[in-house]
């Protein structure tokens, strides 16, 4: 069992920055690939980032370029950088372990809201 808590999340202007942090208890980091997802008022969860447990990440089309994945194994945490933010990123951003060999994200943060103003 992978407990997962989000923060980070805040209130910034367009173009302006953020680094949201996940931080797992219960269970090493390092066996699982962790996920970026967000879900905007009236949308469906989206998917944003992804981080290999080798440290390979990928990206949504939408954010490539401006936002970076990142772990630190030895702290148990996971980042997500976000540069160049815009109006349309405004959303609650979750982090989520996607289980060993299943492929599945099956541990899931609470999420942490950012709001990007115009």
């Amino acid at each position: 069992q992978v407990h997962l808590v989000e923060s980070g999340g805040g209130l910034v202007q367009a173009a302006g920055s953020l680094r949201l942090s996940c931080a797992a208890s219960g269970r090493s980091l390092g066996s699982y690939a962790m996920g970026w997802f967000r879900q905007a008022p009236g949308k469906e969860r989206e998917f944003v980032a992804r981080i290999s447990r080798s440290g390979l990440p990928t990206y949504a089309d939408s954010v490539k370029g401006r936002f970076t994945i990142s772990r630190d194994n030895a702290e148990n945490t996971v980042y997500l950088q976000m540069n160049s933010l815009k109006p349309e990123d405004t959303a609650v951003y979750y982090c989520a372990a996607e289980r060993p060999g299943i492929g599945r994200y099956d541990y899931w943060g609470q999420g942490t809201q950012v709001t990007v103003s115009s």
